[in-house]
């Protein structure tokens, strides 16, 4: 199991640079966050550490808040940011070789 301990600043700020040119690998739409989603989300963090999420349908702040800590919490991921509409979670790889991102 990875240990969830809080992202610093500095490392919160890296990992939005380097999702800087990813393109959203799932989008929460009306249906808001269903199991299919969150397995999409999983499989995604599971390939990549570090993905984008895009909100469709949630435009106000306090919403996208509640739902964002939702999947973090589902997907036993990190979140390094939201930028509009698009959240930024990370999640080290559970094997440490296949890790990609090493947090300076």
């Amino acid at each position: 199991m990875v240990d969830l301990k809080e992202l610093k600043g500095s490392q919160k700020k890296y990992l939005r640079g380097l999702a800087h040119n990813l393109n959203p690998s799932a989008f929460v739409g009306q249906k808001g966050i269903t199991d299919m989603l969150i397995g999409e989300i999983d499989q995604a963090l599971e390939a990549a550490e570090l993905i984008k999420v895009k909100f469709n349908d949630y435009k106000e702040k306090d919403q996208k808040n509640v739902l964002t800590k939702e999947i973090a919490k589902a997907t036993r991921s990190h979140i390094a940011g939201m930028i509009g509409h698009v959240i930024i979670l990370y999640r080290p790889h559970k094997d440490v070789e296949k890790q990609q991102i090493r947090l300076p």
